[in-house]
């Protein structure tokens, strides 16, 4: 029996074998797989390193949820190196730029933004990242830790932390191709997304706490989007581990 939205969502979106939607996609309606904020302020980020480091299975047995963070400035190579290896452009194969974290479809639907916080050359505020330029743009500036700090439910580490990754959805994206169903894969490529994140934090000596725990509303006004067509999903608190 079903109880919930939860329950309903799981049933409504189901693949059956024989049942498969398949809808013939209209190219020239696909969404523009970039955000852009053409007024905004850019900040160059140093070239991401793509070799050395510290090697995967270490970083792997190391990776934990770490809550408590050092105030000391944070790198903007480390910065860098952080948004390449969620989201940055790895490979262009047959006209795709393929991306550090996997992705239905190669659809793309997540868009990562910033809460800033001593961050090297960087002014507190919310930042976008530009994934095609590795770049940010700056959206706002200020000091926005204790706003999200109440909006992820007065969950301290967020307002200690150098950083904090911000994922939202536009939908549209993803239910170009897959419908009802996008839905599903949207929350998967944000968990692929944060994993990474997770695992590069380690490789540089920094920690990270994934945070899903907070008011959707709150999140999406903070950061200026409008919570129907494009969404938050999941926060990240970065920083030098105490």
């Amino acid at each position: 029996m079903i109880k919930g939205i939860g329950e309903l969502f799981q049933q409504q979106t189901k693949y059956f074998r024989g049942k498969i939607p398949h809808s013939p996609l209209f190219w020239r309606a696909r969404p523009e797989p970039y955000k852009h904020y053409p007024g905004a302020a850019r900040i160059e980020l140093p070239a991401p390193h793509h070799q050395g480091g510290l090697p995967l299975w270490e970083a792997i047995k190391r990776r934990r949820s770490l809550r408590d963070f050092q105030d000391r400035t944070l790198a903007l190579d480390s910065l860098s190196q952080l948004l390449w290896a969620c989201q940055g452009i790895t490979s262009d194969y047959k006209g795709y730029k393929l991306r550090a974290a996997p992705s239905a479809g190669a659809l793309y639907p997540v868009e990562t933004y910033l809460v800033t916080h001593n961050v090297e050359g960087i002014e507190p505020g919310i930042y976008h990242y530009a994934v095609l330029n590795h770049q940010l743009k700056q959206l706002k500036t200020g000091d926005f830790r204790l706003s999200l700090a109440e909006a992820a439910l007065e969950q301290e580490m967020v307002s200690q932390a150098n950083v904090v990754f911000v994922w939202t959805a536009i939908f549209a994206r993803s239910k170009w191709k897959y419908s009802q169903r996008a839905y599903r894969y949207v929350y998967l490529d944000a968990g692929h997304i944060a994993q990474n994140l997770a695992l590069a934090a380690v490789a540089l000596g920094l920690g990270s706490c994934p945070i899903a725990a907070l008011y959707d509303d709150e999140v999406n006004e903070l950061i200026g989007v409008d919570g129907t067509e494009e969404s938050i999903l999941y926060l990240s608190a970065v920083g030098h581990p105490k």
